[in-house]
């Protein structure tokens, strides 16, 4: 007699997250589609896992896809799956895309976080926006959220392309006159 091994949620989302560590988009986007057709309940961790896939793979255009999936299927959108569509348009040079995913974070008053923050900050500098970084670092405070080593060195990268040395210095001021979490 043949047992018949079922894949449920658990077992499709372990490979999809190993998809994700190698960069194998398309198969992270084969096993996800194939839950879909499966019935099988898609949940944010496995939604997540599949973005972040996309974004190492430079596909934003597919993590944005998957942003709608989970709003479709009425999933609770945290900040990893902000922060993985955020970074998925910062490195396919969709700055301000990501900018607008982030608005749309706040807007939803979803709790954004150091990586959240620091993803938009990052996508500023692939459009030399070094108005809006300095914008996400007032917001940062406001709503006091941990800055961090990356927060302060995205931003530097940002006011250095951006020709804004003076900013870029006064970032390093602030570095020494708080305690920076590395």
């Amino acid at each position: 007699v043949r047992n018949k091994l079922e894949l449920d949620t658990i077992a499709v989302s372990s490979a999809i997250s190993a998809c994700e560590k190698s960069s194998k988009w398309k198969q992270a986007l084969l096993l996800l589609s194939a839950m879909a057709q499966s019935n099988m309940k898609l949940d944010l961790i496995t939604i997540n896992a599949t973005i972040s896939a996309c974004e190492k793979g430079g596909k934003w255009d597919k993590a944005l896809q998957l942003l709608s999936v989970a709003v479709w299927n009425q999933l609770e959108s945290n900040a990893i799956t902000f922060s993985a569509a955020i970074s998925a348009c910062e490195k396919g040079g969709e700055w301000e895309r990501a900018l607008q995913i982030f608005g749309a974070l706040v807007d939803k008053a979803a709790k954004s976080n150091t990586i959240t923050f620091n993803a938009a900050i990052s996508a500023c500098g692939k459009g030399c926006a070094w108005e809006e970084a300095s914008r996400l670092l007032s917001m940062l405070t406001r709503v006091e959220v941990e800055s961090s080593t990356i927060t302060f060195g995205s931003a530097t990268h940002v006011f250095e392309k951006g020709t804004e040395w003076p900013k870029a210095l006064q970032i390093l001021s602030m570095m020494t006159q708080r305690e920076v979490e590395s």
